[in-house]
């Protein structure tokens, strides 16, 4: 059986492409995903073993309004941010800024919207972390999402303020792609929150 070569190798003049090293910022940002992955697990799992084993009520079927509307806003977001960082790709600043504002939009509606059902819960049905298991669990998870949505907002509002006075430009896009990385994996565990609270829990 003959052995396969490449056809390349030992022609006069061919060159062997050179092993471009993937962008720091990248590789660190999906380093971190990975992890904040595994804390997530943790607690879904948490969430989905003491699901109904509370010994008082409220049950989750009691007091959960699933949030169809600030769910959509949070999901349209990564919309909004993968087109913003395109445009800054093709050097589009103004129009970057504008979805840019857009993103931060969405995900303040979705953060206000998490306030809302915290203040409801708390007050109106008297649900508290302390008050059962469902509320341990429940508050647990949903506010690490909300802690890890907090901290995008931020990372957002302040690309904003540099981009507002000029000093995020084209060469910049593949920090603004590490952002939007995380921003994604913000949405898309707030898609497995969504079905283990509201639909599997319920």
């Amino acid at each position: 059986m003959s052995a396969i070569t490449n056809p390349l190798i030992g022609q006069p003049g061919a060159r062997i492409p050179d092993w471009i090293l993937p962008y720091r910022g990248k590789v660190a940002m999906a380093c971190l995903i990975v992890a904040e992955s595994a804390i997530f697990t943790i607690f879904v799992v948490a969430y989905l073993y003491y699901l109904g084993k509370s010994a008082a009520g409220p049950a989750p079927a009691q007091v959960l309004e699933t949030p169809i509307f600030y769910t959509v806003c949070l999901l349209s977001s990564s919309f909004t941010i993968h087109r913003a960082a395109k445009l800054l790709e093709r050097g589009r600043r103004d129009r970057f800024l504008v979805w840019w504002l857009l993103t931060i939009v969405l995900g303040g509606l979705f953060l206000f919207g998490t306030g809302r059902e915290w203040h409801r819960l708390i007050y109106e049905h008297g649900l508290t972390i302390s008050t059962n298991l469902f509320g341990t669990t429940y508050y647990s998870l949903v506010g690490l999402h909300a802690t890890h949505l907090v901290a995008g907002l931020g990372m957002l509002v302040i690309v904003l303020r540099f981009a507002a006075t000029g000093r995020v430009a084209q060469e910049h896009s593949a920090r603004i792609e590490v952002i939007s990385m995380y921003w994604h994996f913000v949405d898309a565990v707030w898609v497995v929150v969504f079905i283990v609270v509201y639909v599997i829990g319920r």
